[in-house]
């Protein structure tokens, strides 16, 4: 890969808007105050039209990490069971 190409790849990434993490499962676990589809804070939901792209794509980080948390206990949950 060329410096140019991964520029260009890099410039058509900031230029796309950044698409919504919902999947349209919106319920809020108490347990943890995310929404069990995508994983947001009713707080990033209901401020998600006004972010920016930056914002945005600093909630999707967010999500990944809270994802990777989520199965990190599942699985310590299961070795535990068994």
């Amino acid at each position: 890969m060329t410096a140019d190409s991964v520029h260009t790849r890099s410039a058509a990434q900031s230029i796309a808007p950044v698409p919504s993490p919902c999947i349209n499962v919106c319920r809020m676990d108490p347990a943890n105050g995310l929404c069990e589809g995508c994983l947001r804070t009713i707080d990033e939901i209901a401020n998600w039209s006004s972010f920016d792209d930056a914002a945005k794509r600093a909630v999707w980080d967010e999500i990944e990490r809270r994802h990777a948390d989520l199965m990190t206990k599942q699985r310590q949950r299961r070795e535990a069971s068994e």
